[in-house]
């Protein structure tokens, strides 16, 4: 499953900068996807995390400058940061004898280490795509493949497993290979017993509002080192923070960030649910549903779409807020699982105080229908649609 807008985000990118980063946590697709283009445009790939590779960029400026007529793919870049000070060198050079675009795709497992490398050394040389697990527009448009994607998460090895158990499985061999072999490269003096520990915590409280201090308190840790474990999820892409939205309004406002893992299979493994019938009959039901709705939207949304949810003290709420640069007014979208869609009174008073140009109940049906004058249920796939091209 190669996803064609990722795909064309870094042709485009390629195009106009001389490197493009590509970063999404393991195991979603990116060395496929960048195997697809170094065939297609006569690419040379390099595995950083192989000996045999890195040994090839013991001289890096030696060797690159080889190849100066093809596009080079450096795979977990992370793993030899001190690269990107000769990748500018290079790249500049490059711009001289008007070779200033498409040389470098560089990929990476986490935004951490990446971003601050290429932002120090290849500011003005770079551009970003982020690559997530697969979303419902990518798969079968059918009642099952949607369920199966939800329960399962967006991960291909564990979306397309052949039963529950074999999905479950790599789910929790993903969850346990990350805290003991991804976490320590970047953060080795964290116990991954309370990482775990944290984790597990975050997939029970799944969207529910940052409180540092109660979460530290429960693992004997000061608040802001939970915050700063907390960092360490949101820069390897596993866990997003969700702001609250300020937006022109004299209410009161929540302001604490919601909290969610960020994708639904993993919210599940963490808290040992295998297939749907657990997951229905757990508390965490109608989080769950909310956390992978948010999700697909966030990671559709156009670029520069400023996202939030609205609560006030008064118990207004809008489960997200979007703001795209080409509409006057925000889109509000509140989440319901279950087939009979009711907003709640807080959402119509909240969609008073923001003045919305659309709102939406999301909801597990596939019927689009109003529910007033200015709000719709609609589904997931309907709405994902809409937002790529508001």
């Amino acid at each position: 499953m190669i996803d064609r807008r990722i795909s064309e985000k870094i042709r485009t990118g390629l195009r106009r900068q001389a490197a493009v980063a590509l970063i999404g946590p393991r195991q979603v697709g990116k060395t496929t996807l960048s195997r697809e283009i170094e065939r297609e445009q006569g690419g040379l790939y390099l595995d950083l995390e192989s000996p045999r590779d890195r040994a090839k960029l013991v001289e890096p400026e030696l060797f690159l400058r080889q190849h100066m007529d093809r596009l080079v793919i450096l795979d977990e870049i992370h793993r030899i940061p001190e690269i990107f000070q000769p990748l500018r060198g290079i790249i500049d050079e490059g711009r001289r004898i008007k070779k200033g675009t498409g040389r470098f795709l560089l990929l990476g497992s986490a935004s951490m280490d990446l971003l601050k490398q290429s932002g120090e050394s290849l500011a003005g040389r770079i551009e970003y795509v982020e690559m997530n697990p697969l979303d419902c527009l990518e798969i079968p448009d059918d009642r099952v493949a949607r369920l199966l994607l939800w329960i399962r998460g967006g991960f291909p090895e564990s979306y397309l497993a052949v039963s529950e158990e074999d999905s479950f499985a790599y789910r929790s061999n993903f969850i346990r290979s990350y805290l003991e072999r991804e976490i320590p490269q970047f953060a080795p003096r964290i116990p991954a017993e309370t990482l775990e520990r944290l984790w597990t915590m975050l997939a029970h409280s799944q969207g529910g509002l940052l409180n540092a201090a109660k979460l530290g308190a429960s693992l004997a840790l000061t608040g802001r080192t939970i915050s700063n474990y907390i960092d360490l999820f949101s820069d390897l892409l596993l866990v997003r923070r969700l702001s609250a939205w300020h937006g022109n309004t004299k209410k009161r406002l929540v302001k604490s960030p919601r909290v969610y893992i960020r994708d639904s299979g993993l919210v599940h493994a963490l808290l040992g649910l295998s297939g749907f019938e657990e997951v229905a009959g757990h508390p965490v039901l109608g989080a769950s549903w909310e956390g992978f709705v948010i999700e697909h939207l966030v990671s559709m949304v156009p670029a520069r779409t400023p996202c939030g949810f609205y609560r006030t003290s008064a118990g207004a709420e809008i489960d997200l807020v979007l703001q795209f640069p080409s509409r006057p007014k925000p889109w509000a979208v509140e989440i319901k699982y279950g087939l009979s869609p009711k907003p709640s009174r807080g959402f119509h008073e909240a969609i008073k105080d923001l003045d919305v140009e659309k709102a939406f109940v999301v909801y597990s049906g596939d019927e689009r229908f109003p529910l007033s004058k200015k709000t719709e249920a609609i589904s997931l796939r309907e709405l994902s649609a809409m937002i790529l091209h508001p």
